[in-house]
């Protein structure tokens, strides 16, 4: 490089330092407006006290836990339930509980599905709280995806759940906490609408299930018959129940508490908060205006949960006499795969004792060489169906005591 160049250049830099140092901010003019710090409002919830100690808790949770989002990819029928985006679907289309024959059909049709593109999706915090990332301010917390009153999809709508303490909060539990409708099979005369279930009780001796295959059944048994395991939002409503006879009343905390009040109190190690679960934390119950001293051993506790149980093992040892003498009408599950062992003292989970090679290897009746399921009468079915209801509410009565044991006490003198 020529010397002369070298210099031009050593001028032209001494010069623009020259010029920064004379720079000085101007006296009299007006800053500029400032702009919107999003950072800020994430703080809000992105913190070790909000969303990350929620997240924690819930990852103890069978929402996070549980496999039957990733089962059901692609099931519209299950996907309200199980999949967040069919949950989604289904509230924001307001889609009916009914069940109704399509154009062109010749069966009946649950109204009450998600779309094929909807069928997917894990449960997360914005399949209940939908309106996450909005606004990304404090609005949208707490809101919920639903407060609305529920109907049931058990009934095809002709029945409705509404839980109005803490603002609804708990309908939208319900949404999927509630039983799954029993229909007939598509080949009778029922053609696969909703079980007439105010039948059951008012024509109790009437023939409802003969064990040969012919097209005037109202139903095809299997093994997994009945109402599916979201009984706890019918128990607690004191709604929906085959009911038999009369006396029926709810308890205190169908009207005045809610879901969220013990399944998500205070936090006790991994219970509570964003668990969801209540077992073992009294946190919620032993608040201003409920309880005092509650715990597992307190003996409200105690002697209400032993009094369902003995109600339940005297129905299933009346619905296990239908059978051979030898072999229960109910299916014995003792191991933990079963979410109600120990429930009963017969270890029963609620399904029947119907042989299937694939799905049921251990069922009893129907296997070659075993007699087939026994007939059963209206009375009959509907007290299987409370007795399914009741067991499979999981607390032993504790959701809606005075419900439940009205509603097994008079299955019990059903028949």
């Amino acid at each position: 490089m020529k010397k002369t160049n070298i210099l031009f250049s050593l001028l032209a830099i001494a010069t623009f330092v020259i010029a920064l140092s004379g720079c000085t901010k101007p006296k009299d003019g007006a800053e500029g407006a400032a702009g919107k710090d999003a950072n800020e409002s994430c703080k809000l919830c992105h913190n070790a006290t909000v969303v990350d100690a929620i997240a924690q808790e819930y990852d103890f949770s069978k929402h996070f836990t549980g496999l039957a989002a990733e089962e059901e990819v692609g099931n519209t029928t299950c996907a309200p339930c199980h999949e967040s985006e069919g949950f989604k679907y289904v509230i924001a289309n307001n889609t009916p509980a009914t069940f109704s024959i399509l154009t062109g059909g010749t069966t009946y049709t649950n109204n009450y599905q998600a779309t094929q593109a909807t069928s997917i999706g894990n449960i997360s915090c914005f399949t209940c709280h939908s309106s996450l990332h909005t606004t990304y301010g404090s609005a949208d917390l707490p809101a919920l995806t639903t407060t609305a009153a529920v109907p049931m999809t058990m009934w095809g709508g002709t029945k409705t759940i509404n839980l109005t303490a803490d603002g609804g909060m708990s309908n939208l539990c319900v949404r999927c906490h509630q039983p799954r409708p029993i229909t007939t099979s598509a080949t009778s005369t029922g053609l696969g609408n909703v079980m007439d279930y105010a039948a059951l009780v008012t024509n109790p001796t009437d023939t409802f299930y003969k064990n040969y295959s012919t097209s005037t059944n109202k139903v095809s048994l299997s093994f997994r018959s009945g109402n599916h395991y979201g009984s706890v939002g019918a128990i607690y409503a004191g709604v929906g129940g085959i009911e038999f006879g009369t006396g029926y009343s709810n308890s205190f905390h169908t009207n005045n508490a809610s879901c969220q009040d013990c399944h998500m109190a205070t936090r006790n190690i991994a219970a509570g908060g964003h668990t969801f679960v209540a077992k073992g934390n009294y946190n919620g119950c032993n608040v201003t205006g409920c309880h005092t001293g509650m715990s597992a051993t307190n003996t409200d506790v105690v002697n209400t949960k032993a009094a369902i149980k003995t109600l339940l093992n005297n129905l299933a040892t009346k619905i296990n006499t239908l059978g051979d003498g030898t072999n229960p009408v109910l299916m014995v599950d003792a191991t933990e795969a079963n979410l109600w062992v120990g429930s009963t003292t017969g270890n029963y989970d609620g399904y029947l004792n119907i042989y299937n090679a694939s799905s049921n290897p251990n069922g009893f009746y129907g296997k070659t060489g075993n007699p087939k399921f026994p007939n059963l009468t209206n009375a009959q079915w509907g007290t299987i169906i409370n007795f399914q209801l009741s067991l499979r509410e999981y607390s032993l009565g504790i959701h809606n005591t005075n419900y439940v044991t009205t509603l097994l006490t008079n299955s019990i003198a059903a028949w």
